[in-house]
């Protein structure tokens, strides 16, 4: 229990950015899960649509600061590469 007020409201602010955190990180992992699976079927429309939701995805959590834009730009360009060897 905090000693000062202004500590115990810190506390409350700060789990409440590491659920909202912890929820976009689990979103990320899904769509790239959703990715990878596209990937696998060589569908090309399916590819490109899960592609695009997984950047955005990651452009919104950079954003937002729970990634880095570093980050995101190289986790974008990762699948961008595994597009291109599927060819």
């Amino acid at each position: 229990m905090p000693n000062i007020k202004s500590a115990g409201k810190r506390a409350k602010q700060a789990e409440v950015r590491r659920l909202a955190n912890r929820s976009a990180k689990s979103s990320i992992a899904t769509k790239r899960r959703i990715f990878m699976e596209a990937l696998e079927s060589k569908d090309k429309e399916k590819i490109m649509l899960a592609f695009r939701a997984f950047c955005s995805i990651l452009d919104k959590t950079a954003k937002r600061g729970i990634l880095t834009k570093n980050s995101a730009d190289r986790r974008k360009a990762r699948a961008s590469a595994m597009i291109a060897k599927v060819g």
